[in-house]
């Protein structure tokens, strides 16, 4: 029987896991799903917006590869920490696979960027999603006037959630007390600034045509601004998704020339009263951030130009955007992982095809797949041809991993090296928990949004010490 760790839920490592339980070459392969939380599923749980449903909705998928009976599924296993590093980890297993992710923002650089009120947009994301990590964050939505740098879709996402009303996210399993807070909110303005142009922006035109259909909610572009980029005068050449990016960016700005429908027009119901406002920047790039102790003020931007080279450059002019709430979405970095080569340059581990490679050599037995792998590219669905290009090479590598003896039974041998695993029962334990809260709340399930309470869930059902 050949034993494969894949060190984390999220989309990749289960991609893994079925991949290799999936294939015939190997039929007596088990495979052991760890992950440092006691949930699975990672950014399909933790960083997909509550009111994206059908998105949260490949749980279901992710599900099916967990309850196979070959997969088993492991949480509140912290591997790296003390006695279970990677040597340990191959004393257990016959096979690691890392898909760990890229767990930390990228920085501005700029002065002023860790002033009180400036976060970055995952502490955010995953506030309002109930990652226990960050159920000491609060965010009070007190601003006025808030800022998402970055034109990406986790920007979109943030800019989403601080323009929807309580109401409309009360049927999702957002925690009650982000629901509560955005009850609260003050936000009337939100403003999400890129450095480049309109035609370069990382969202995808769904995520984008989104903010256009919000209740209550203006979208405002500036025709000017958008017009710099000389793709979006002619967006012939530019991919699909870019030049329905520009499509959708063109029909907002020729509504807003054009002005209130003429009286001739016919009757018309009076326009619905707005109370936010989600306006988009292109080519600002931010210097500074200005304000106190007491928190941020606004954002200093140099307004930039577009190069001839794909890249902009600064042009001298400066603009200030008035914010008290400050939400970076610069992108994801890998961080090293213990016993394990890093690349500092692209934040990933150095890999072939999947195979771990120290000072150029295959580490044997060690493999990566996911954005730790890649660096983070790509959506949800290009983990299964990463994901699927480690377990081929994994499973050329059989033979040779299976001559080794390991340690007996994994989950005893884990329980050894001072874990405490949650296995499959008290996962569905947290479900039901979550479920019984909601119930409680009348709403519909909702998630339990700390450590204390999900441990507890699941020590109801006999799954952890």
């Amino acid at each position: 029987m050949l034993r494969v760790a894949v060190i984390g839920s999220g989309p990749s490592g289960v991609y893994t896991a079925q991949s290799l339980i999936e294939q015939q070459a190997v039929p007596d392969i088990e495979v052991y799903v760890l992950d440092r939380l006691p949930c699975p599923y990672g950014l399909v749980r933790y960083g997909v917006a509550p009111d994206h449903e059908k998105i949260k909705s490949l749980q279901n998928n992710l599900r099916t590869v967990l309850e196979h009976p070959r997969a088993h599924f492991l949480g509140n296993v912290e591997v790296g920490a003390p006695g279970l590093g990677v040597e340990e980890l191959r004393r257990i297993f016959d096979a690691v696979v890392f898909c760990v992710g890229a767990a930390t923002d990228r920085h501005l650089g700029i002065p002023g960027e860790e002033l009180p009120g400036s976060h970055p947009a995952t502490e955010f994301v995953a506030w309002y999603s109930a990652h226990p990590d960050a159920a000491a964050l609060r965010f009070t939505l007190a601003a006025r006037s808030a800022l998402v740098i970055g034109v990406g879709n986790v920007a979109v996402d943030v800019a989403r959630m601080l323009s929807r009303g309580a109401a409309e996210l009360a049927a999702t399993d957002m925690p009650q007390g982000p629901l509560s807070a955005l009850a609260d909110s003050r936000v009337e303005d939100v403003w999400m600034v890129g450095r480049r142009g309109p035609s370069q922006a990382k969202f995808t035109t769904k995520e984008l045509r989104e903010l256009g259909s919000l209740p209550d909610t203006d979208v405002l572009v500036r025709p000017e601004e958008l017009a710099r980029d000389p793709a979006y005068r002619d967006p012939g050449e530019l991919p699909a998704v870019a030049r329905r990016n520009v499509e959708v960016l063109r029909g907002w700005a020729e509504r807003q020339t054009a002005g209130p429908e003429s009286p001739d027009a016919g009757p018309a119901s009076p326009p619905a009263r707005r109370r936010r406002r989600i306006h988009l920047r292109f080519f600002l790039r931010p210097v500074e951030m200005l304000g106190d102790a007491t928190g941020v003020r606004a954002v200093r931007f140099e307004r930039t130009a577009p190069d001839g080279r794909g890249g902009v450059s600064g042009t001298g002019e400066f603009e200030e955007i008035e914010g008290q709430l400050v939400l970076r979405s610069v992108g994801y970095r890998g961080t090293p992982q213990p016993g394990l080569p890093f690349d500092e340059t692209t934040g990933t581990v150095p890999h072939l095809a999947g195979r771990v490679l120290r000072d150029g050599a295959p580490l044997p037995g060690v493999y990566v797949a996911g954005w730790i792998k890649r660096g983070p590219t790509g959506v949800i669905g290009t983990n299964r041809p990463c994901a699927k290009e480690t377990a081929l090479s994994l499973l050329a590598d059989a033979p040779a991993l299976a001559e080794r003896a390991t340690a007996g039974d994994p989950v005893e041998a884990l329980i050894r090296a001072g874990q405490r695993p949650v296995a499959w029962p008290g996962w569905l334990a947290i479900e039901a928990a979550e479920a019984e809260w909601g119930r409680g709340l009348g709403r519909g399930t909702v998630k339990l949004p700390d450590w204390t309470g999900l441990l507890d869930a699941a020590r109801s059902a006999g799954q952890t010490g």
